[in-house]
């Protein structure tokens, strides 16, 4: 996973920008030389720079010859591509693609919101398995979470500009996703909606006593 800090203080330097600019920008996997070329930069300085690039998480890159090149003549040329779907970074951390990807598939698969929402948060519960406590999964998730004497507070909703337009629907959500993360996660808390002006509207609380 690319630590998007790491990410934007390597497109800091200009050189790199624009590197990643234009391999973003082709259709094609770039050579160093047509990178070098392309921004006026030394073949070397170029390799560098992409190579930097690469261990940001920005590109990926692999050997490969061109189509009309013999095989078997000389070592074949390092390439790059772009890696993800971009990068963005927001303070507070927001989730918007979660958030959408969740609606899109509801839609899809003509299934009730909350129902994915519930199965996604399962997902992500078993996946970060090992990843820590479930304080630092609900951190990762950008929920901000504080534990309390009774509740873990979640100071931040990582959907918040669309559930200030449309509440009953995205904490409706957020309970799902958290309860399937907790059930996911293999814990035995329970996830309720304690709304608060700015922060999450659910809190993380432990089960009531049988």
């Amino acid at each position: 996973m690319t630590d998007p800090w790491n990410a934007v203080a390597t497109l800091a330097d200009p050189s790199r920008r624009a590197l990643y600019d234009y391999v973003r920008r082709q259709d094609h996997p770039v050579g160093r030389e047509e990178a070098a070329d392309a921004t006026a930069m030394s073949r070397n300085l170029a390799a560098f720079h992409l190579d930097k690039l690469v261990e940001a998480g920005l590109l990926s890159a692999r050997y490969e010859a061109p189509a009309d090149r013999p095989r078997g003549r000389g070592r074949a040329p390092k390439v790059y591509e772009a890696a993800g779907d971009g990068l963005t970074v927001t303070i507070p951390q927001r989730q918007y693609e979660l958030l959408a990807d969740i609606l899109a598939e509801a839609l899809a698969a003509h299934e009730a919101p909350g129902a994915v929402a519930r199965e996604r948060g399962r997902l992500l519960g078993q996946a970060m398995r090992g990843a820590g406590d479930i304080l630092e999964v609900l951190g990762r998730l950008g929920f901000e979470p504080d534990a309390g004497t009774e509740a873990v507070r979640l100071h931040n909703c990582p959907f918040h500009a669309v559930a200030a337009r449309h509440t009953d629907l995205v904490c409706g959500l957020n309970l799902c996703l958290i309860g399937g993360l907790l059930d996911g996660f293999g814990q035995d808390s329970e996830a309720r909606l304690a709304p608060r002006p700015g922060a999450c509207c659910v809190e993380v609380v432990a089960p009531a006593p049988r």
